[in-house]
């Protein structure tokens, strides 16, 4: 079992800057990459960006890229989302998202969620 806890959070104007933190705790060991996704009410959880934990491999959703940035704390465990020039478009609730890459199919984690409010 992987545990996932989300900080940073928060209400922001339009072009400012959040940082959202996930710490994993547990069998973490067994994580193939970490990520986080983003959802608004009535719609599914999207991809926002994800890293790999072996070769820090990113990947980010077309909305997300020049502006936000995925960053790994290997000595915390951690992952870090770097967003910046924030619209209001980027408002949600973020869930951390660990996942592990099996021979068939993958195991998936989540956290609790944050809320990120971006004010136009």
């Amino acid at each position: 079992q992987v545990q996932l806890v989300e900080s940073g959070g928060g209400l922001v104007h339009a072009g400012g800057s959040l940082r959202l933190t996930c710490a994993a705790s547990g069998s973490t060991g067994s994580i193939s990459g970490l990520g986080w996704y983003r959802q608004v009410p009535g719609q599914e959880r999207v991809l926002v960006a994800r890293i790999t934990l072996r070769n820090e491999i990113t990947t980010y959703a077309d909305s997300a890229k020049g502006r936000f940035t995925i960053s790994r704390d290997a000595a915390r465990n951690a992952v870090h989302l770097q967003m910046n020039s924030l619209k209001a478009e980027d408002t949600g609730t973020y869930y951390c998202n660990a996942f592990y890459i099996k021979v068939k199919g993958r195991d998936d984690y989540w956290g609790q969620g944050i809320q990120v409010t971006v004010s136009s």
